[in-house]
């Protein structure tokens, strides 16, 4: 073949290349120097600052976790260990997933035992690799499990169960259905689902440890492949807690089994092989890897002072992309919500993933969400080859460190929990539904605000958007922590807006009073509109014209906003405000001037602007 880049280019035969050596070397220094640039001419840096530029780029999460804008090696943590072993923060087997991919599990809630079981060899015929069933009340009977399972080899594609109170009769049915089809018990794969702490956290009902212990003995003495214990952490996730607050509770639920499972007579090591531990995945990737890498840690940790050996110390992780932040309006932006939560999943080193569809926030899924769910585990195992590399994180200077520090924060959590008398206690007393709500208080304040924004929601709405429906979900469990989602408040304002709109024939508007030539008015009128149509009212812009206040009258609203350039408010926000004959003024921007009573600004509290908005227009929630 001929080399058309001549000989240099060959490996080997010629220097080393020395990649940007026409550049000047980079330091600190001048990056920083760099960085202050930019932020004077965006206004973000005082001219008379001294301190550190970067420190203005600095981002929190809300465990008070400092995110900065570079990370060097100056933030290395030594060394990191080996995948397969102590502390298990590279993964929990030195292999990873390799050759295998993740375990794609599909979770199942319809009480039907045929559409359940057209549902499950869909699945399975489609990629899915394992079967997660919703049994009970108000979801499949007992009764029905074996027709629900008909076809499907459940040596093979392991069922996990979710029964809540139930989880006792529930097993049993599944190892009955096992033993009736005469399946080896040592080749009997699955999940049990036992979590009575995850069913007291839903429905704020204390149950008793004990049969979990009972069961997880008959279990380990006859199934060596069956899983009998699940500590759940959606509960405190789905209550609006923060990443370290969903760990610490997690690992102070698996210690309460741990406790069980030894008093009832296991071995540490035994008590640990029964152990599934479920987490969520969001769309903050690098908070996702980090957290499940750090799980690991956690958890390694609390078996070794209780006297486990290495080789029992890992943990078996199922994640699942966050109902909480699935949105009902333009569901579509779902998918690419999941596509992320599910490649941190992946690359934090998940042992399972269950990918919710998109329309999971709307109702049970059809065929297409389903499908669409599956093939994103396809495409990142097969086509992106996500899994064949293990700990892909591993070795970055940010992961590692955002890492460690989660896993300081999950651990004086998991300690405040345990100094309280234990997750039990914590739930009975309401110290840490207290605590979690705290922190939803802290996230609805910045999804208010927009600061933590929700594409096709809170940012970019499509009024215009046609609803997707689907079958009603089941009845879930209540009583004790609550279930957010981050778009739920806009998602109510959007829901009042079409009720309107059903009983008036149009939708609740603000006008825009945009003043000056369309380049001088449309970004500010832009804004106005995006803020205004996320709360489900329509922004009627006119555009360029010299009679505003016709305009305003012709477009039938009652409030205004006049948009502009600062100088244009200079010259005429008081004269138009008061030549318009609306209700109320605002203003996009910011500034007072007579006649205008309140303005829009990125970062003001468009929840509150919104629903104060609806009030005065006679828009019922």
């Amino acid at each position: 073949m001929t080399n058309l880049a001549g000989p240099e280019s060959v490996p080997g035969s010629g220097p080393e290349l020395a990649l940007a050596a026409e550049f000047p070397a980079a330091d600190r220094d001048r990056w920083q120097e760099l960085v202050a640039g930019v932020l004077r001419k965006s206004g973000r840096l005082p001219e008379d600052f001294t301190g550190a530029p970067e420190s203005k780029l600095v981002t929190r999460t809300y465990d008070d976790i400092e995110i900065q804008p570079l990370y060097t090696a100056d933030d290395e943590l030594g060394a990191l260990g080996f995948p397969g072993l102590p502390p298990f923060v590279r993964g929990a087997r030195p292999e990873g997933v390799i050759g295998t991919g993740w375990e794609v599990r599909v979770r199942h809630l319809r009480a039907d035992a045929k559409a359940v079981n057209a549902a499950i060899l869909a699945d399975l015929e489609g990629g899915a690799s394992s079967v997660w069933l919703r049994v009970g009340d108000d979801a499949l009977p007992l009764s029905a499990l074996a027709d629900a399972l008909n076809d499907v080899y459940v040596e093979l594609a392991p069922v996990v169960l979710d029964a809540g109170a139930g989880y006792e009769a529930a097993a049993q049915a599944l190892l009955d259905l096992f033993a009736e089809r005469e399946i080896p018990a040592s080749e009997v794969v699955g999940t049990l689902g036992a979590d009575p702490i995850g069913t007291t956290a839903r429905t704020g009902e204390a149950l008793p440890l004990a049969p979990v212990a009972e069961l997880a003995v008959r279990v380990a003495a006859k199934h060596p492949k069956v899983r009998t214990v699940v500590a759940d952490g959606l509960p405190f996730h789905e209550a609006g807690g923060s990443d370290a607050q969903e760990l610490g509770a997690t690992i102070a639920a698996g210690v309460a089994y741990l406790r069980a499972l030894t008093e009832g007579g296991l071995t540490v090591a035994q008590a640990a092989a029964q152990f599934e531990f479920r987490l969520a995945a969001t769309a903050d990737q690098f908070l996702t890897i980090a957290k499940l890498r750090a799980a690991r840690r956690l958890w390694d940790r609390v078996l070794e002072v209780s006297g486990a050996p290495a080789a029992a110390r890992g943990m078996h992780q199922h994640a699942v992309t966050s109902p909480t932040m699935l949105t009902q309006r333009d569901p579509w932006v779902n998918m690419l919500r999941t596509t992320v939560a599910c490649f941190a999943a992946g690359v934090g080193g998940a042992d399972a993933v269950t990918v919710l569809p998109f329309d999971a926030a709307i109702g049970l899924p059809d065929a297409f969400s389903a499908r669409i769910a599956r093939n994103t585990n396809a495409v990142l195992i097969e086509e992106s080859k996500l899994g064949s590399v293990i700990d892909p994180a591993g070795g970055s200077w940010y992961v590692e460190k955002l890492t460690d520090e989660l896993a300081e924060a999950a651990w004086r959590e998991f300690t405040a929990i345990e100094a309280c008398g234990g997750i039990e206690a914590e739930l009975a007393s309401g110290a840490l539904a207290g605590r979690l709500a705290e922190t939803w208080d802290k996230r609805a304040k910045r999804l208010g605000t927009r600061r933590d924004p929700i594409t096709g929601v809170s940012e970019f709405p499509n009024l215009a958007e046609k609803p997707v429906s689907r079958e009603p979900l089941p009845v879930v469990p209540e009583g004790g922590l609550p279930r957010h989602r981050y778009a739920e408040a806009y998602e109510k304002l959007r829901d009042a807006s079409d009720a309107y709109l059903a009983e008036h024939g149009e939708r609740p508007k603000i006008f825009l009073a945009t003043l000056g030539p369309v380049a001088a008015h449309t970004a500010r009128a832009g804004f106005a509109a995006n803020l205004f149509q996320a709360g489900g009212l329509e922004a009627v812009n006119p555009g360029a014209t010299d009679d505003l206040p016709g305009a305003f009258r012709a477009s039938g609203a009652r409030i205004a906003c006049l948009c502009g350039t600062d100088a244009a408010y200079e010259k005429q926000a008081v004269t138009v405000a008061a030549s318009l004959g609306a209700e109320t003024v605002l203003l996009a921007g910011k500034g007072n001037y007579d006649g205008v009573a309140g303005n829009v600004y990125a970062g003001c509290d468009a929840l509150e602007v919104l629903t104060g908005l609806h009030a005065q227009l006679g828009v019922s929630a």
